[in-house]
């Protein structure tokens, strides 16, 4: 592979010097050996094309995933598990623990150990990999783990962008020149808005919590009845409880990441990739009948991913390679205009029970992002719980605002009893 990154995964990226890592962590009760997770690592790596490259600037300061033969293994850190909440601090550790990306692989594995239980935190930089992605590699590594004669077969990566744009599209002159203009227009207005130092960023936190089976159950039938979804449930409870404990500062907007896959099948459930289209979500009317918003909402969102032309978006973002400084600049200067970016991974597809071991949980993924509004939720469900980590930094949203905003976001929801979050 020797192809530049896309503008998706070059915001992603950052810098060199600062990869922004998603964390996946598993819990496992029964017994699992180095070597067999050395084994496991081995053939996840040899399956995906991203986990045998590194990453290379051209003179332009432009980065290239290029293909490696002499790239070193995923390498596993062993660490002594304290607690069943030693994973937070670990992850915590990582969020801020570059790869280097000269030198590869863009993977690694921190197993916390301890007689009966552990823990497998599987850390990627960003820009190669998205929720589906990193839940495809946990998946594969713990059936290979499980049996090794597990055999999983390699793919070949696209080399251009062009691979998933109709050539009607990207040969149209008249969009080409309107894709121009528009990003040097951008180009002004961006440059005008980030000169100047970056704020410093304060330290990232994470609020972790889960509803128990009681609460979770109760919450898809109340969903089903009212006919509407978790994802917009969720997305009404936190904009609701940022407003009671942020007030005039709230936006009522949340930005949600929709997985590609859906309009590119070319790309793969099993397949990394790390772009994700947004649709907004917004609420005004903040004294509408709580299921009556969460109605709309889904209805919104239905409909905000109906409209998406994400072919035509792919190609548009290939014209602003020239403004991606700016662009991640700006994200790293503006409070922008929502309350928090919302990712709901919904009922992770990966087993419960294996012939060596039992996978007792699985945690929400994690990222710090370097941006000013670094306000994360990311949500799955497993095992009949759901599961929330929420993720910021002090100097955008203190801590102790942040429990505040989660204890009335869990009091808004429209179920009893639920879970404290962890202190």
């Amino acid at each position: 592979m020797n192809r530049k990154l896309i503008l998706g995964e070059r915001i992603m990226y950052v810098d060199a010097a600062a990869t922004v890592n998603c964390i996946f962590t598993a819990k496992i009760r029964g017994a699992i050996t180095l070597e067999g997770l050395i084994y496991a690592l081995g053939k996840v790596q040899q399956k995906h094309p991203l986990l045998g490259v590194v990453i290379r600037e051209d003179e332009n300061g432009r980065p290239y995933f290029v293909s490696d033969t002499k790239i070193p293994p995923v390498p596993v850190q062993i660490v002594e598990r304290r607690n069943d909440d030693h994973w937070e601090a670990v992850s915590a550790a990582e969020w801020g623990r570059t790869f280097d990306v000269r030198k590869g692989p863009l993977a690694r594995v921190i197993w916390l150990r301890s007689n009966e239980v552990s823990e497998l935190l599987l850390v990627l930089p960003h820009c190669i990999c998205d929720g589906t992605s990193i839940l495809a590699l946990m998946r594969e590594l713990l059936q290979v783990l499980d049996k090794p004669e597990t055999v999983l077969i390699p793919y070949a990566s696209f080399e251009s962008i062009h691979s998933f744009i109709p050539a009607a599209l990207s040969s149209s002159w008249k969009l080409q020149v309107k894709l121009w203009l528009l990003s040097k227009v951008a180009g002004i207005v961006l440059a005008l808005k980030t000169s100047g130092p970056s704020p410093v960023q304060g330290k990232h936190y994470m609020v972790h919590w889960k509803l128990d089976k009681a609460a979770t159950a109760a919450l898809i039938t109340a969903c089903k009845i009212e006919n509407t979804s978790l994802h917009a449930v969720f997305s009404l409870a936190f904009m609701k409880a940022h407003r009671q404990v942020m007030g005039d500062a709230s936006h009522g907007k949340v930005i949600c990441p929709v997985d590609i896959r859906r309009f590119v099948p070319e790309i793969k459930q099993d397949q990394l990739f790390a772009f994700a289209p947004i649709a907004e979500l917004s609420i005004s009317n903040i004294e509408t009948g709580f299921w009556t918003k969460a109605r709309q909402l889904k209805t919104d969102l239905t409909s905000a991913i109906e409209k998406m032309d994400v072919r035509k978006l792919l190609l548009t973002s290939e014209y602003f390679h020239t403004v991606a400084r700016r662009m991640v600049n700006f994200l790293k200067r503006t409070e922008g205009t929502h309350d928090v970016t919302l990712s709901n991974m919904g009922r992770l597809d990966i087993p419960e029970q294996y012939e060596t071991f039992e996978l007792e949980t699985l945690y929400s993924p994690s990222a710090a992002f370097p941006w000013r509004n670094a306000n994360t939720l990311v949500i799955s469900t497993f095992r009949g719980q759901v599961d929330f980590s929420f993720i910021s930094c002090e100097t955008f949203l203190e801590e102790t605002k942040a429990r505040a905003i989660v204890q009335k976001m869990q009091e808004l929801l429209p179920i009893n009893p639920v879970h404290e979050p962890a202190h």
